[in-house]
């Protein structure tokens, strides 16, 4: 059985109470950059989204968990394009506050996450999405065994430039 609890802490199902959190992440215009948004997101379209958070990862191809530490909900770590025809998923996390990055968090969410992708839902390999300059999420994913197979050239058009986006993989053999 896959647990979800690491040391530091542990992954859960995203639930109606985690608006608040929800709506301050997704109208934070600094992560918007690495989540695709253009567009603040209202407390209504968002209490929507909770309210069908809970359908299953093969019908939306999706499954967002809250990275909490006790009752404290740090951040969000998904699993995106779910194929498993093709036994693969993206990965995709944030921590919002800047404080709770860089102690570990991230990787065992990733640890965490990977071992359910790969032990219950069978996935042969995992990808992330990365900005070439966002250097700490480039350190993450490769000391979690990820590894650079590509650049997509001029992939996001940011502050009035484009930028170039990393692929990273990790394939379970």
């Amino acid at each position: 059985m896959v647990n979800l609890q690491g040391k530091q802490i542990h992954l859960r199902a995203i639930e109606p109470g985690d608006l608040d959190f929800l709506y301050q992440l997704e109208n934070n215009t600094d992560i918007w950059e690495i989540s695709g948004t253009i567009t603040p997101y209202s407390k209504q379209v968002l209490r929507h989204y909770l309210e069908n958070a809970h359908r299953d990862i093969y019908d939306v191809k999706q499954l967002r968990l809250c990275i909490c530490k006790g009752n404290k909900v740090l951040g969000l770590i998904d699993l995106f394009d779910f194929d498993p025809q093709n036994k693969r998923a993206g990965i995709g996390l944030v921590v919002l506050e800047e404080k709770e990055r860089n102690k570990g968090i991230g990787a065992e969410a990733i640890g965490l996450l990977y071992e359910y992708g790969f032990k219950v839902l069978g996935l042969r390999q995992l990808y992330a999405n990365v900005l070439e300059d966002n250097l700490a999420s480039l350190h993450l994913f490769k000391k979690m065994g990820f590894v650079e197979v590509g650049i997509k050239k001029d992939w996001i058009f940011s502050k009035g430039g484009f930028k170039n986006e990393v692929l990273l993989q990790k394939i379970n053999a």
